[in-house]
């Protein structure tokens, strides 16, 4: 679905920098002669193309390799929703999907076809919830165990939603606990993470984080906290209109978290963009699209392509590297989003990072930037994040940084210099 909505609103990599903003749109060929000649140039010498035409070069860059990631790794995490996305059912319903979503994840599980990352979203562990959530986890977790002889998909996470007080976490942990060898389980391989929904979760009544607390409750299990932009702006008396994820208060909740779990090891994670890119006219049976329907939904989709682009950059100056899509029109814009940001800041950061390392961690200036010790391992962290998300490859970073491979298997710049001073 996200080739052929790309394929159908962006068949080339110059109209989809045009339709997601991408800097520098400006220098991009004007013709579709020019267009063709760019592409012919790019295919014969990429490394030209992008010292006589950046923009040009970016454009294709981008496009190619997020054709490439699409085609061999569109998700990477995926969470089957028992949640606000499925809402409210009886429960005879309720425990009949819970058994077949757990068949089709063990199906997937032997046929190797799920994503390297996948789970199930509860939920919430509220009064009027908590059974249903409860008895979803148990049926949904015995059948995958049942279907799959007791072995669990790697990576298998469960998404605890709308966290407002320690006991909850606890509850789930100790009900994690009990799973465990109920169902012939290696102790500590179900875990799962919070999401957090509401003002209570960044400051309770006494006016304290209670995020370090929900981590203490965890028992070891959690491990990773994603925050969730619609519910946190409501509980905030935000106006729909106006709940958006670059609000200040979600900027204000999200940094909250990065200090709240610092140095922790849980990973985090922003919410979606809810403004899909779908188009609002559809052709039916014997029924074609007008010349302005067609540009009606061109002007729908490429508006909620270029607002998702903003939202990821925002979220990745933001230091926060994940994202969740609700729908497969919107992954092209995620990876565009991911691979333009690092590629942006590859040339300066490569110039730093190799100038920094050679002068063995002394204070250097390149230009007008002033880099002492500490920004050793946010220009190493830089590469590797790039590297892991697809931007660049290894053998990319190491001829811009003069990196070894090796070297950036370390993940350390402290172990960098401690291997060159040998």
């Amino acid at each position: 679905m996200a080739i052929a909505t790309l394929g159908e609103f962006a068949p080339d990599a110059f109209t989809f920098a045009c339709a997601i903003g991408l800097p520098g749109t400006g220098a991009l060929p004007k013709s579709g002669k020019q267009a063709v000649a760019a592409e012919r140039q790019f295919a014969k010498s990429p490394g030209k193309l992008r010292l006589e035409n950046r923009a040009s070069w970016m454009a294709q860059t981008i496009y190619s390799r997020v054709l490439e990631k699409l085609h061999r790794e569109p998700v990477e995490d995926f969470r089957i929703d028992f949640e606000d996305g499925y809402g409210n059912r009886p429960d005879a319903e309720e425990d009949q999907h819970a058994k077949l979503a757990a068949e089709e994840v063990a199906k997937g599980f032997k046929e190797g076809s799920l994503p390297p990352f996948i789970g199930i979203r509860l939920k919430p562990f509220s009064p009027e919830l908590r059974d249903r959530s409860i008895r979803t986890l148990n049926i949904f977790v015995s059948s995958l165990c049942e279907a799959t002889g007791g072995r669990l998909p790697a990576n298998f996470v469960v998404t605890l939603p709308k966290v407002v007080i320690p006991e909850q976490m606890a509850a789930l942990a100790h009900l994690l606990d009990a799973m465990e060898p109920a169902l012939d389980l290696e102790k500590g391989s179900l875990r799962f993470e919070m999401m957090i929904e509401t003002t209570q979760a960044i400051l309770n009544a006494h006016g304290e984080s209670s995020l370090p607390l929900f981590l203490d409750a965890a028992g070891g299990r959690c491990i990773a906290a994603h925050f969730g932009t619609y519910d946190y702006t409501a509980s905030c008396s935000i106006t729909a209109a106006y709940q958006v994820m670059d609000h200040p208060a979600c900027d204000f909740a999200k940094h909250m978290m990065q200090v709240a779990f610092a140095g922790t090891g849980i990973w985090l994670s922003d919410g979606a963009t809810n403004v899909l890119p779908t188009p609002p006219h559809r052709a039916g049976k014997g029924k074609k699209l007008t010349r302005v329907q067609k540009e009606e939904n061109r002007e729908a989709v490429h508006r909620a392509w270029r607002l998702h682009y903003g939202h990821i950059q925002h979220s990745l100056v933001s230091a926060y590297y994940q994202g969740w899509d609700l729908h497969p029109a919107q992954l092209p814009t995620r990876y565009a989003a991911v691979f333009s940001f690092f590629l942006e800041g590859l040339d300066s950061a490569a110039v730093r990072l190799k100038n920094f390392v050679e002068k063995a961690a002394k204070a250097t200036l390149v230009g007008d930037v002033f880099d002492d010790a500490a920004t050793g391992q946010g220009l190493l962290n830089f590469f590797l994040r790039a590297i892991n998300c697809g931007a660049i490859s290894e053998t990319e970073a190491e001829r811009l940084t003069g990196v070894t491979i090796e070297e950036l298997h370390f993940g350390s710049f402290l172990k960098i210099l401690k291997n060159r001073t040998k």
